[in-house]
């Protein structure tokens, strides 16, 4: 099967875009990670297969999951190894909209403590202190955060992301003793060079879990040679994740706050949450924002939403889209602003085609229904 078409790649040269990418904020890293994002919510080889298109043919992809219902505990990733071996993205899953698991770890909002020694020479007080968390987030990042790990240490040595098969133990055998079976090899195979570049993505809770994992991969020890490699961190809709003393300590580390790259489309809710009713939480990095007529800007972060019932108000806007009669009530939050595909539409450059082959539009040209409200499609 080809690997490339008149539409694809869309971008022929993403590999080396990704390992040198523009100075801060790169507008095709964030089509591409937008994409990996969005289609985090399906399967592994339809993940591969759209980020194929949108620039990383043949590339390797492993999906870790843990799911413990009792626990809140629905987390989600999958790492995409390009063919070469030089990237590796982790995109994490974020809420998925029927699975009732999901919404309760995000409502799991009472704080946990995570220990994080920010190594500031100018502010002791920073360095291995307890800050408090989302308890929900916090404890879906651990969950799988080993086999993230030894997936990215394999992609270090230069090794494919994959595990290579168990190798035979005496269950496989006529002998049936007790003992456990062996673990798996160490890879799947050899890769054609060492991994150059990582770098963390997710919409909506999995971008709460791009950027947890984040703080833990900057400061904590074990992960240094990883944290080496991170270029950075971009986040679609997502919530913060702790208190405000975690987000300046997280701001002033220039490894850290500096180099995770926010986006909220229009009148999306969710960074927002939690709400102040929940306590006291605040964003870091860098936000930018898109409004519908006006396109991106960027902005200072979003706040804590000091009316719980905007939740309630988020979804009421979504029901009153769907009439044309009730279009025209001005709703300051719209759970429809938060859907991922609305992110992918946004931040597809309009010179270039999208995940499908088409050609997308500029802002100015988006189609209008009645009292000037877009179709997007």
């Amino acid at each position: 099967m080809p690997s490339t078409s008149s539409t694809f790649p869309v971008y022929a040269d993403l590999v080396d875009k990704l390992v040198a990418p523009e100075p801060g904020r790169d507008p095709v890293v964030a089509h591409a990670l937008a994409v990996a994002s969005g289609y985090a919510y399906s399967d592994g080889t339809t993940i591969a297969t759209m980020m194929a298109r949108m620039g990383l043919p043949e590339s390797q992809w492993l999906g870790i999951e843990m799911t413990v219902d009792a626990m809140f505990i629905r987390s989600t990733a999958y790492l995409i190894q390009s063919a070469d071996g030089r990237v590796v993205i982790l995109a994490y899953r974020g809420t998925e909209p029927t699975n009732l698991v999901s919404w309760l770890t995000d409502a799991d909002v009472y704080p946990d403590k995570i220990t994080v020694d920010f190594d500031n020479p100018d502010d002791p007080t920073e360095e291995a202190r307890q800050y408090d968390v989302h308890a929900g987030f916090y404890r879906n990042v651990r969950a799988t955060r080993f086999e993230i790990a030894k997936a990215l240490n394999r992609a270090l040595r230069g090794e494919s992301i994959r595990p290579g098969p168990p190798t035979q133990s005496r269950f496989d055998s006529d002998d049936h003793s007790d003992e456990a079976p062996t673990s798996a090899s160490d890879s799947a195979g050899p890769m054609p060079n060492r991994m150059e570049t990582l770098y963390i993505t997710g919409h909506s809770l999995g971008g709460a879990m791009a950027s947890m994992l984040t703080v833990m991969v900057r400061t904590l020890k074990p992960y240094s040679e990883i944290a080496s490699k991170l270029k950075g961190t971009y986040t679609f809709g997502a919530p913060m994740i702790g208190e405000p003393a975690l987000a300046r300590a997280s701001d002033r580390r220039p490894d850290l706050g500096p180099m995770v790259y926010r986006y909220v489309y229009d009148r999306d809710p969710v960074p927002q949450l939690p709400p102040t009713v929940s306590g006291e939480f605040a964003h870091f990095g860098s936000e930018r924002r898109y409004r519908i007529g006006d396109g991106w800007a960027d902005v200072p972060n979003s706040t804590q939403a000091s009316n719980p019932l905007r939740v309630i108000e988020s979804f009421l806007a979504f029901a009153a889209r769907q009439f044309s009669v009730l279009r025209w009530i001005p709703f300051q939050v719209s759970i429809n602003d938060h859907l991922p595909h609305n992110y992918i539409t946004a931040i597809t450059p309009p010179d270039v085609p999208n995940e499908f082959g088409d050609a997308m539009f500029a802002d100015e040209s988006i189609s209008r229904g009645p009292w000037g409200l877009p179709f997007l499609g």
